[in-house]
């Protein structure tokens, strides 16, 4: 690893071959994240109580340019699925981050309005705002029981296009513009 990594142990002895496998998880973490400045890896067990089974717990502090990241709630009876849950919440954590300065942050679908155009027995369509017809099942349905929807109710959905044709999914009679609040 590049950057400095400093390992800690809390209420535990030190382990060459815990010590040798946190080194290698950390160094995966750097071909995920090249810029890292520090890594920071806390080990240990809570203060002797009486519970059965003791609980590794593992605590992950990253710091990159211009972000600190921090992994501090795993634990586990056995200290390799404690690192193991840590290093891969970390890693989650700096893809996240990674993603973020590319400008690739997650887009999430804007809904489409639309009507019900027609009901038949065990399906619909909606036609949507530009102009095209939405097939729907009752299924596609959020806050909507199939059997009391009514034909020029406004609607709300996420249009998708699929083999059979322009399907419309998570279908809402909820607040949207067609309301009048």
């Amino acid at each position: 690893m590049k950057c400095p990594l400093q390992i800690s142990y809390e209420n535990l002895p030190e382990s060459e071959a815990l010590t040798s496998h946190i080194r290698q998880k950390a160094d995966k973490l750097e071909q995920v994240f090249q810029h890292l400045i520090a890594c920071n890896v806390t080990v240990g067990l809570p203060h002797r109580h009486s519970q059965q089974g003791e609980r590794y717990f593992v605590h992950i502090d990253v710091t990159a340019p211009g972000t600190e990241l921090v992994s501090n709630k795993q634990s586990h009876e056995d200290v390799y699925v404690a690192l193991r849950d840590a290093f891969d919440a970390t890693r989650r954590l700096l893809e996240e981050r990674a993603r973020h300065l590319r400008g690739q942050t997650k887009q999430h679908a804007e809904p489409m309005h639309g009507t019900v155009a027609r009901l038949l027995d065990d399906f619909g369509f909606i036609e949507g705002d530009d102009g095209n017809d939405y097939y729907f099942s009752p299924e596609n349905l959020v806050d909507q029981v199939f059997d009391k929807l009514t034909e020029g109710t406004p609607v709300q959905f996420l249009p998708e296009v699929a083999q059979e044709g322009r399907q419309a999914k998570r279908i809402s009679t909820g607040k949207h513009r067609y309301n009048a609040d």
